[in-house]
């Protein structure tokens, strides 16, 4: 978990995408809506731990999982918590400062969170020692790389790519977005944006966002299964 970009389209909009590269036992079962308190949620479901890597709420908010936070780390289990189980329980806090500041991530496996809470994007990671929660600009394009799949000379490739395909864009569409995380790369099946490494670990779907000033579209594409689903959220208004 994975390869992640962020393009704004307008005021309060943009396109959210997500390969998730897993073993192929973790695709994911189906999306999944149900209530975290007053908030409405939808994500796909991790068939094991019956968490997500990516969930948006009625109240404007979106969060997404990657593994490791800045750099390869030892894989210690047990662990307190599933990263997939704490990106549902960001909900329960009302914003994302409240989150960085009150859960308790001792115990749990490092991480990136990328966070669009009401209007502001976010980037927290947490490495085993501390928090590091930075605001982003949310006019900007932005892509993110697993940390513990990508090392960082492949994760400066990956911006290159982005960035190059960037450059021959006008606008965002979602059509032009998804043949981006289907077919970036330079033909390396271990290091393309949908890889493949042995069969042991690959991009198992594409997740793809649509938000809107009203409503957001979530798009779960399996890779794996060959079915696509479409879930959406109406937006609470203030």
């Amino acid at each position: 978990m994975c390869t992640v970009t962020f393009l704004p389209t307008g005021p309060d909009e943009f396109l959210f995408t997500s390969n998730r590269d897993e073993a192929p036992s973790r695709s994911a079962a189906a999306i999944q809506q149900q209530a975290s308190g007053h908030k409405q949620l939808i994500f796909p479901q991790d068939s094991l731990a019956k968490g997500t890597w990516i969930a948006v709420s009625d109240h404007n908010q979106l969060v997404c999982i990657l593994n490791g936070a800045y750099k390869p780390h030892r894989h210690r289990p047990p662990y307190r918590l599933s990263r997939g189980i704490m990106a549902l329980e960001f909900f329960q806090y009302e914003e994302a400062r409240q989150f960085s500041e009150g859960f308790e991530f001792e115990g749990i496996e490092p991480f990136t969170m990328v966070i669009y809470d009401q209007g502001r994007l976010f980037d927290l990671r947490w490495d085993e020692e501390q928090v590091h929660f930075n605001e982003l600009n949310t006019a900007a394009p932005h892509i993110w790389s697993s940390s513990t799949l990508y090392y960082p000379d492949w994760q400066v490739k990956r911006q290159e790519w982005f960035q190059t395909w960037l450059d021959k864009q006008s606008t965002y569409t979602s059509k032009q977005t998804l043949d981006f995380h289907r077919h970036g790369g330079i033909g390396d099946p271990q290091n393309d944006l949908v890889m493949n490494r042995f069969d042991m670990v690959c991009t198992t779907s594409i997740t793809h966002v649509v938000k809107e000033a009203t409503q957001a579209t979530l798009k779960y594409h399996g890779l794996m299964s060959k079915q696509d689903t479409i879930r959406q959220i109406s937006l609470v208004t203030s």
